[in-house]
């Protein structure tokens, strides 16, 4: 194994994107309740995990280095680029960020804190209204938040693997819909029949942009 090299244990870089990224998504969410909290902390450990690996310490390397460095024996694997482990194990050659999934998982970084500022600014003056939020991304998904945070860990999932990360993301995305069923519990509580004619039009994650969702009447409170 080719070992020429090492751009990790920089430390300095996993505090300054882990607080860029937590406290961006924070600007955004700005948790309240228990409930907020656990689904933000989860995305934030998912997050310092990530940068962990990314500059810090590159475990997934470490346990794949028997494999990796017979599959790729003149591969600097403890260069940053290796780190890019879908472009390295499927043989691409060249920069990495120009690959089509570095390049696909801007899109859904970029969609998922998009989806966040809206939602919580619908969901925020629906609060203060003590109202049901339905206007904006709530007018198609009844969970726009945790579609997200999900989409934003997927994102980073296509630019950097980790095995740690593979682990947790099923396990927060099982997460999210069971915070987002309880959620629902408490809202059908809160505003009965209103939240109940609100649920049957309006799909859980996946949306559906048929007649019905745009005849639906727009109604944030």
């Amino acid at each position: 194994m080719n070992s020429a090299g090492n751009d990790y244990g920089l430390w300095g870089l996993v505090v300054v994107n882990s607080v860029v990224f937590i406290g961006f998504a924070y600007s955004f969410f700005k948790p309240v309740n228990l409930r907020d909290w656990r689904s933000f902390g989860a995305y934030s450990a998912f997050i310092v995990a990530l940068f962990a690996e990314m500059y810090g310490f590159p475990l997934t390397i470490y346990l794949l280095s028997g494999w990796l460095g017979t599959k790729f024996p003149n591969v600097n694997l403890f260069g940053h680029e290796a780190g890019h482990l879908w472009w390295l194990a499927t043989g691409q050659h060249g920069n990495p960020h120009f690959g089509v999934l570095h390049l696909l998982s801007f899109v859904f970084l970029i969609g998922g804190f998009t989806l966040l500022s809206k939602a919580w600014h619908v969901l925020y003056h629906a609060q203060r209204r003590h109202g049901l939020a339905q206007a904006g991304p709530y007018r198609h998904v009844r969970h726009p938040q945790y579609i997200g945070f999900v989409a934003i860990m997927f994102g980073f999932l296509l630019q950097w693997p980790t095995l740690l990360t593979l682990v947790m993301f099923p396990v927060l995305v099982l997460m999210y819909v069971r915070l987002a069923i309880a959620e629902e519990r408490d809202s059908e509580k809160a505003f009965g029949d209103r939240w109940r004619e609100y649920a049957a039009a309006t799909p859980r994650f996946i949306p559906h942009f048929g007649k019905g969702d745009r005849a639906r009447p727009v109604n944030s409170h």
